[in-house]
């Protein structure tokens, strides 16, 4: 797969083995004697890159930063973050009927997401820089992340979030971790507008994934990914699925196959498929590739309530695009419906997500049903929030109290009743799937 390669040639701007290349005309620049977010030269999108890339065999300790050796710095700003587990949920993996499913649940990272590792990275960056004001613009997941990653390092922190848009956990979390939170009258979209503005007139550092070493941190959950289930199951997946906002998780994993490639630790022929998952509501990503288009059109009203992945203008999609063309990958839409279904589908296994983190699941489950996933495949499914990073929606997703009087015998009689009556929770649920 030519796709998969990584130049080898080390340019005049490299810092210590470590430079920024445009990924559209090939500029590189040296990384860390300014701030720069995107190439001067054609406003392309900038990749980290190295003059050697590890295997497996490279990484040791613990997290994040036991992938040190793939990364710019030996440490960073750490809470610490990584060690995610990587699930079986037998039930559902006969339910959608694969070889093999698992999950791999980033919410269970210090702030509740998978931001946790692009923020690691892109903080101790920032330091490196000397730079005193963080900024980013967030549906929330990047907001708590970049609110407890910047008070870590004891440095100004703001987060433009749309007003009215963002789950009650996320906000909780930016505030109690110090930002100042500015509510914006518009989408992400907009918010990632003033924040780039601010950023060019160099009043902020920004740390959306924009940032080409947020996605470096990010690229560790697919490192760590590949190691866990060829621990357990001998062998390399055959397709990862994940949820789609900004895509820059889509990114980044594209680039730990390519590096993985280029080293060697990765036989083209064992490359997981990359398959996104988008909200029918905001949908760009699956538009260009069902498209065939190599970038995205900006959809100026998007809905869904999987709010983490409402957005119109995914920004890493140049980035994006050619790893799930490269890979043999696909793109795919799923209804609010399906994705809050997805939902208490995890639930039911123990595995509490928010409504984004569900949409991978929904996704592989509508295109099993298609025909495009076979039965023989392996398949590991992103998760990337916790549940209570969105708890009206878990709450509205899940079973409701049921009030009983102050009886032992009266709550007995009460149980019995609903266990007759088959009328609610798993087993209700279960009944009328079958019934």
């Amino acid at each position: 797969m030519a796709e998969l390669e990584l130049s080898t040639s080390v340019p005049e701007a490299a810092d210590d083995g470590v430079w920024l290349a445009c990924i559209e005309c090939g500029a590189t620049y040296a990384p860390f004697e300014g701030v720069i977010y995107t190439c001067e030269d054609c406003d392309g999108l900038l990749e980290a890159r190295y003059d050697s890339y590890p295997t497996f065999e490279a990484f040791e300790g613990r997290g994040v930063w036991r992938y040190a050796a793939a990364l710019p710095f030996e440490e960073g700003v750490s809470l610490p973050e990584g060690d995610t587990p990587l699930h079986s949920v037998p039930r559902l993996e006969a339910d959608v009927g694969v070889r093999t499913l698992r999950i791999k649940h980033e919410g269970m990272n210090p702030t509740g997401s998978f931001k946790d590792r692009g923020m690691t990275v892109g903080v101790r960056v920032a330091q490196e820089l000397g730079v005193e004001r963080l900024a980013c613009a967030s549906t929330g997941n990047t907001s708590a992340a970049l609110a407890a990653y910047g008070a870590r390092a004891d440095l100004e922190t703001l987060v433009l979030l749309p007003s009215g848009k963002v789950a009650a956990g996320k906000l909780a979390q930016a505030g109690l971790h110090g930002a100042r939170i500015l509510e914006v009258d518009g989408n992400f979209d907009d918010c990632l507008d003033i924040v780039q503005a601010l950023a060019e007139r160099g009043e902020v550092y920004l740390l959306n994934s924009l940032n080409p070493f947020r996605l470096e941190g990010q690229k560790t959950i697919f490192f760590e990914l590949l190691e866990q289930f060829h621990a357990d199951e001998g062998r390399y997946p055959d397709r990862v699925v994940l949820p789609a906002g900004n895509a820059g998780n889509t990114a980044a994993l594209y680039k730990a196959l390519r590096e993985l490639v280029h080293a060697g630790a990765l036989a083209p022929g064992d490359v997981p498929k990359i398959t996104a998952v988008q909200a029918e509501g905001s949908a760009p990503l699956v538009e260009a590739v069902e498209e065939g288009n190599d970038d995205v059109e900006r959809w100026s009203d998007v809905e869904t309530r999987a709010t983490a992945i409402r957005i119109g203008y995914p920004v890493n999609a140049r980035k994006a695009l050619p790893g799930i063309h490269a890979t043999g990958g696909t793109a795919v839409a799923v209804s609010d419906e399906a994705i809050t279904e997805a939902q208490r589908a995890l639930a039911e296994e123990g595995v509490g997500v928010e409504p984004a983190s569900a949409a991978s699941v929904a996704g592989l489950r509508k295109l099993r049903e298609s025909g495009v996933v076979n039965e023989g495949e392996d398949v590991v499914c992103l998760t990337t929030g916790h549940l209570l990073k969105d708890p009206d929606a878990a709450a509205a997703a899940g079973t409701a109290p049921e009030s009983v009087p102050n009886d032992a015998d009266a709550v007995l009689d009460h149980i019995e009743g609903r266990r007759r009556s088959g009328s609610g929770g798993l087993l209700g649920r279960v009944r009328r799937r079958l019934g």
